[in-house]
């Protein structure tokens, strides 16, 4: 009887030890499932690059005279996957100053060069009113020219251009912002 008794005493322990065996393969198979969530390619998030330009009339080349000479601003470009931000400041211009145009160019300091990403600016669309405006636009932006800007953003320049002075009224080199 004392054996039957021991015996019956292991029952309870023989049990949960069968039940944890049995639940054993769904245990194993619960990690092997979250490994392949794991291992699943996922998109990877796109990081937004800012550069800031001090816009100066006197960084034009050649530096521009008149009216105008005492234009300036401070712009940032975003670049944002194959979108490019313009976010610019003016000041110090005459009132009724007309912006046309603007864009980021390939050239280092007191070097002109071509138009790389261009900001949508068109002419007639900002006139600073009181010799300072703020102007907001984004216009895409090519992904092998958005890798050149951020391995040497000294070497572009953002660039706007008005009706007095059609070849750039500031300008100013891109820094990591």
């Amino acid at each position: 009887m004392l054996k039957l008794t021991k015996i019956l005493a292991t029952l309870p322990v023989l049990a949960l030890a069968l039940a944890a065996c049995s639940s054993s393969p769904a245990a194993t198979a619960a990690p092997a499932t979250a490994a392949a969530a794991r291992s699943a390619p996922t998109a990877a998030p796109t990081a937004a690059l800012i550069y800031k330009a001090d816009l100066k009339s006197a960084n034009q080349n050649p530096p521009i005279q008149g009216a105008e000479a005492t234009c300036s601003g401070i712009g940032t470009l975003t670049v944002t996957g194959v979108q490019a931000k313009f976010d610019v400041v003016f000041a110090g211009c005459p009132a009724g100053a007309a912006i046309n145009i603007g864009h980021i160019h390939e050239g280092i300091v007191g070097v002109n060069g071509p138009v790389k990403v261009d900001s949508t600016l068109k002419a007639g669309e900002l006139t600073l009113a009181n010799g300072g405006a703020t102007l907001s636009r984004t216009g895409p932006i090519d992904a092998a020219q958005a890798t050149l800007i951020a391995a040497n953003p000294a070497g572009f320049y953002m660039n706007f251009h008005s009706t007095l002075a059609p070849g750039g009224v500031v300008r100013g080199q891109l820094t990591k912002g």
